[in-house]
């Protein structure tokens, strides 16, 4: 009976934490992309590593992801870091897809503060759902989460925060509109985080204050 709940459990975390990477595929392409609105978080660092040193983004965003997940692999275990690979790898097959196959067109280049709420509303339920199924979105969402356990802050305000330098930094190769309009989905979608991932009791998905893994092996010993 006991390993039948854990199955429903993790059938339902497997299920937001998909639900929450369709969001925001659907929100980085429909709405971001379509709309030229820029990128934060290591995204943007990666195009500003492009743009600054010639760096591939898919080589540098390696270089971002990898040192995080292995300290994500010490403090919050191995079922956390696998269900950050499994929301990695859903957001690259629905992004495809959508590239590929989707002929939705939501044209917002005349109402950018539109763009930008609905990015940041999008991205925002997004990346919660997915920390409250038990993983994270990416690398950059990963580093939010620690430091937010580490120094007690809200995981949406240190989104935000992170997010703004990065933005600030694009500036060197972005329009400054765009840039702008971003900064306020950035906004937008840190809030939608915050209250996601606090909302509403029990958790889905109980995260643990920052302890690393092996003391708790050490202690039980």
């Amino acid at each position: 009976m006991r390993n039948h709940n854990n199955g429903v459990s993790y059938l339902l975390r497997l299920t937001v934490i998909l639900f929450g990477t369709f969001l925001l595929a659907f929100a980085y392409y429909h709405i971001n992309y379509q709309n030229h609105l820029t990128e934060g978080g290591f995204v943007g660092l990666s195009l500003l590593g492009k743009y600054v040193l010639g760096v591939s983004p898919s080589i540098s965003i390696l270089v971002l992801d990898i040192p995080v997940l292995l300290v994500a692999m010490l403090f919050k275990g191995k079922a956390f870091v696998c269900n950050t690979f499994v929301s990695v790898a859903a957001f690259t097959i629905f992004y495809g897809l959508m590239e590929r196959y989707s002929g939705l067109v939501i044209n917002l280049q005349d109402n950018l503060p539109l763009a930008a709420l609905l990015s940041g509303v999008l991205t925002g339920l997004g990346a919660g759902l997915v920390l409250r199924g038990g993983g994270a979105s990416g690398g950059d969402d990963i580093l939010s989460l620690l430091i937010s356990e580490w120094k007690g802050i809200k995981v949406g305000t240190v989104f935000i925060l992170m997010d703004v330098i990065v933005l600030a930094l694009s500036l060197f190769y972005m329009p400054l509109k765009e840039t702008l309009y971003t900064v306020i989905a950035v906004v937008v979608a840190g809030y939608v985080i915050t209250l996601t991932t606090s909302l509403g009791k029990p958790k889905l998905a109980k995260m643990p204050k920052i302890q690393p893994t092996l003391g708790k092996a050490q202690n039980i010993r």
